[in-house]
């Protein structure tokens, strides 16, 4: 049985870096690894827990949490913006968290990459996704870990799907998340 992994990027723009970086991780997902990219985010709206009330949730919220709920594990995308996380990102996990205790990260293993313009690719963004999504209740996996800086220069030419150094520390990253939720997966 397949590890299902579901990968959320915290960037909606089109050509973003790290859009790319997750389709990387589809194309190059190790055997026993299914990557499901999430196509929504940008429809989610901000979280309130006025709305979140059992039959009128929206229905964008509503469908995240059903493709998150079939997911064994998840890979989170973060591009830093202002030296933290992305709001969409941010918002994503908090539509997660819920209910309390019993949210569709609760318990599942959560690794966080990402690539930024800066030199150190992201990394405090990173972290913050990482507290985050621990706060939620999620099985944060602490070393496993990808921050690619200079994506405008690196991937100006090269999509992250064709760089070999990138490739092989995302499949090992990928290679990590499956072996911490395959026993969830079986």
């Amino acid at each position: 049985m397949s590890v299902r992994v579901l990968a959320l990027v915290g960037s909606l723009r089109a050509g973003s870096h790290n859009r790319q970086l997750a389709e990387a991780a589809v194309k190059h997902a190790p055997a026993g690894t299914d990557v499901e990219l999430f196509e929504g985010l940008a429809d989610l709206p901000f979280y309130n827990e006025d709305l979140d009330v059992e039959g009128s949730v929206p229905a964008a919220a509503a469908r995240l949490r059903e493709v998150a709920g079939g997911a064994d594990a998840f890979l989170l995308f973060s591009p830093e913006y202002n030296g933290t996380m992305p709001a969409v990102l941010k918002n994503a996990i908090d539509w997660l968290s819920r209910p309390f205790g019993a949210g569709a990260l609760s318990g599942k293993s959560v690794a966080v990459v990402g690539t930024a313009f800066g030199q150190y690719g992201g990394v405090w963004a990173q972290d913050d996704a990482r507290k985050a999504a621990g706060i939620a209740g999620a099985t944060v996996l602490a070393d496993a870990k990808l921050s690619v800086p200079g994506s405008v220069t690196r991937f100006a030419e090269t999509h992250p799907a064709d760089d070999a150094e990138v490739v092989a520390s995302l499949t090992e990253v990928l290679r990590q998340i499956a072996e911490q939720a395959a026993p969830a997966a079986a």
